[in-house]
């Protein structure tokens, strides 16, 4: 029924050598070249034909076209607008995806779904995410607070890991921390660049993150926590007592650090990455409620 998928070598040379597309190193562009990767990719993101999902940077529809074979509905923000009319043409037979040439770091999310899907349809988000800029869009996402069940993304493989880390680990920093906060992080898979056009210099990796009711600590600011756990691996290999006499010292002298961290019964002698966000949560309360608005 489907003509030869988007998602293979010869029909993405194809495509780019129809609209002479050069590639924008600035934007990240590596467009994926196997659709059994694609598929597995959706099959761990719970997707069906009830499903609505966003897409980040379609491409030229390499993914685009799968969701839209498997969901109900599809909605891809796509930011380069050379792409807007291949994406018109590799996607003319699918009635079910809206393409909106937008930044997504920009757009209104929230309400993009709430004018696209219906009011109680599952919706997942769906993305091979260039690699530069990764973090930025996935805080955005998380921090939007977005009525989603999972995001299922594919990112430089070193990134999916540090995301899903646990403490005492190389890869666990703040950017764990901050994933575990508002998500349930699991590595579903690792993606070989050999699959990508062009090739990046690295191997990907497809980390579902499923959105968690509520977080797993209460903290009474979430942006003086996030900065404080930053703080806290400020220099990995310095202490936290280090870390934070350098960060806070426009807000409490040494002593009073020595302090608040008796309070919070954390030893100011351990690195940051040996707490887990319950101590961190814990951490950032006492420095918060002692007047540290930073």
């Amino acid at each position: 029924m489907h003509k030869k998928h988007i998602a293979t070598p010869t029909r993405t040379k194809e495509i780019l050598n129809q609209y002479t597309f050069a590639f924008k190193k600035s934007l990240g562009q590596n467009f994926l070249v196997d659709a059994n990767i694609l598929e597995n990719m959706i099959k761990h993101a719970g997707i069906d034909k009830a499903t609505g999902v966003i897409e980040v940077g379609p491409g030229i529809g390499a993914l685009t076209e799968q969701l839209a074979i498997y969901a109900d509905k599809v909605v891809a923000f796509e930011i380069d607008q050379r792409l807007l009319a291949i994406l018109q043409k590799t996607l003319q037979d699918y009635d079910n995806v809206q393409i909106m040439h937008q930044d997504i770091l920009e757009a209104n999310v929230g309400e993009v779904i709430r004018s696209y899907f219906e009011p109680d349809q599952p919706v997942h988000i769906v993305a091979n995410l260039p690699y530069y800029i990764t973090t930025p869009i996935l805080m955005k996402l998380l921090r939007a607070q977005l009525p989603i069940l999972t995001l299922t993304v594919m990112i430089q493989k070193e990134v999916a890991e540090r995301m899903a880390a646990k403490p005492n680990t190389k890869s666990y920093g703040s950017l764990t921390v901050a994933m575990q906060y508002y998500t349930y992080a699991e590595v579903m898979m690792t993606v070989p660049k050999s699959v990508f056009m062009p090739q990046p210099n690295v191997d990907s990796s497809v980390l579902r993150l499923t959105i968690r009711d509520e977080p797993p600590v209460h903290v009474q600011n979430e942006t003086y926590f996030f900065n404080l756990v930053q703080a806290c691996f400020g220099q990995r290999r310095k202490t936290l007592r280090n870390n934070l006499i350098r960060s806070f010292k426009e807000t409490y002298d040494k002593e009073t650090i020595n302090e608040l961290l008796e309070i919070a019964n954390i030893d100011g002698s351990r690195r940051g990455e040996s707490l887990d966000i319950e101590e961190f949560a814990a951490l950032a309360n006492v420095f918060y409620d002692a007047g540290g608005v930073r």
